[in-house]
């Protein structure tokens, strides 16, 4: 099978570098004029696969807020990966799962295993249990053509708190788990099928991207308060592999599905007007 940092790559060249995410927030229904209930959430996802399911070139549903819903919000994400695939979208289901031995094989088989209800292209991964323990994942991913985005460098404050931690060889946690995953995507062309998660909104950190070979998902653009030309500074010369993701400032736009197409466009030509062309 195809590997998914080849996928990725193509669907960047010919849709454009755009993540944009299904957040339905409690405010966010409100504002489309949907009730806070399953029929507001399916609305809400239906109007954002009709929008950009054949234009962007990856969508993350965030699976926290189908899940509050229980069993019938998860059934409307099940549907909406599938409607996104149908479409040509990729999708990145943001679950940001970890654990270890039984449980983290059975996050994989639930997100990276086609026979699964929930299969999707790529899942968001925590490695604060050790890079290693995400091994069950590595594993499917690579055997069925999928990929995993792992946690690294995140926009919210108190990450820092741990990420930019030392280790006993001097490197910081953060970069410890860029190095780890830079080896797993070791001579992959042309991208990788491992990337990391790193926010716009974090500056220069000082540390080194320049080795990662898999896609840098970034975060934190529009309401967050980072705005494209901010990439520069967080990556530097890594700015051919970024992958910015946006979510409020493309939905704000909704209900109308014109409306939500002219914002995915304007937010991609900002990002087309920094990033390498491809």
């Amino acid at each position: 099978m195809e590997s998914f940092g080849a996928r990725l790559h193509r669907a960047m060249v010919e849709r454009g570098p755009l993540c944009v995410g299904i957040d339905p927030h409690p405010g966010l229904l409100a504002r489309w004029g949907l009730t806070d209930d399953v029929a507001g959430l399916d609305r809400f996802a239906r109007t954002v696969v009709d929008a950009l399911g054949d234009r962007v070139a990856v969508v993350k549903p965030q699976s926290a807020f189908f899940e509050r819903f229980g069993a019938r919000g998860v059934a409307i994400l099940e549907s909406t990966i599938r409607q996104l695939r149908d479409a040509g979208s990729l999708v990145l289901l943001d679950a940001k799962r970890g654990d270890i031995g039984s449980t983290v094989q059975a996050y994989a088989s639930a997100y990276l295993d086609p026979s699964s209800p929930l299969y999707a292209d790529a899942v968001t991964a925590s490695p604060y249990l050790g890079v290693g323990s995400l091994a069950p994942m590595f594993e499917l991913a690579h055997e069925h053509g999928g990929g995993v985005f792992v946690l690294a460098l995140t926009s919210n404050p108190e990450g820092a708190a741990v990420q930019h931690a030392r280790t006993p060889d001097g490197r910081t946690v953060a970069q410890t788990v860029i190095d780890e995953i830079s080896q797993l995507n070791a001579g992959a062309e042309p991208l990788g099928s491992f990337g990391l998660v790193v926010g716009a909104t974090v500056g220069d950190t000082g540390h080194d991207l320049s080795k990662v070979g898999g896609p840098l998902l970034a975060p934190g653009l529009g309401a967050q308060g980072a705005t494209a030309a901010d990439l520069r500074t967080v990556f530097g010369s890594s700015l051919s592999s970024v992958l910015p993701s946006y979510s409020r400032e493309v939905l704000g736009a909704g209900p109308d599905v014109a409306a939500l197409r002219a914002a995915a466009d304007r937010v991609l030509a900002d990002c087309r007007a920094v990033l390498p062309a491809r």
